[in-house]
């Protein structure tokens, strides 16, 4: 059997990322999922019309739930469009689920959606992130982490 090929491995057509969620969180473990919806949400993923920017997943009845997410109209299925910030069910195994389930609740952290896209197969999936908020300080330690890198690699690449 073929080794199973991480998200990042592939080339994937991006939909939407949320790139606040690194400086926001601290994202210990990373889950993709599958997306239930629409065929006008389909279509309108297509064109590029999504933000995920204030999503997140929940735990619901025992299902996975995207929250808040934006998907545009898709302006040549009128009467059969469909709402732009439905609650979206997400697909994964029920033991994954459960872990989920267990991380939010004891261990106070959030599922964060961090890219929506299409696989290699041309079916949407989302990438969720199981983080921990950060705090004002962490925020700025990793700015200066960040700064940091920038001028050692600028200092290298001139006196190199």
């Amino acid at each position: 059997m073929a080794p199973k090929k991480k998200p990042s491995d592939t080339n994937n057509k991006l939909i939407a990322e949320n790139r606040r969620a690194r400086y926001d969180y601290a994202v210990e473990d990373t889950l993709e999922c599958g997306v239930v919806l629409m065929g006008s949400e389909v279509k309108s993923l297509r064109g590029g019309g999504a933000h995920i920017t204030e999503s997140y997943a929940d735990v619901e009845n025992g299902e996975l739930m995207l929250i808040n997410s934006y998907v545009a109209l898709y302006p040549q299925a009128r009467n059969f469009g469909h709402e732009e910030r439905r609650p979206r069910k997400l697909l994964a195994s029920k033991r994954e689920i459960s872990k989920l389930w267990q991380a939010i609740g004891r261990q106070g952290m959030t599922l964060v959606p961090l890219k929506m896209y299409f696989n290699d197969k041309g079916r949407v999936k989302l990438l969720l992130g199981i983080a921990k908020g950060k705090k004002k300080a962490d925020k700025r330690e990793t700015e200066k982490q960040r700064d940091w890198q920038r001028q050692k690699s600028r200092v290298l690449r001139d006196y190199g």
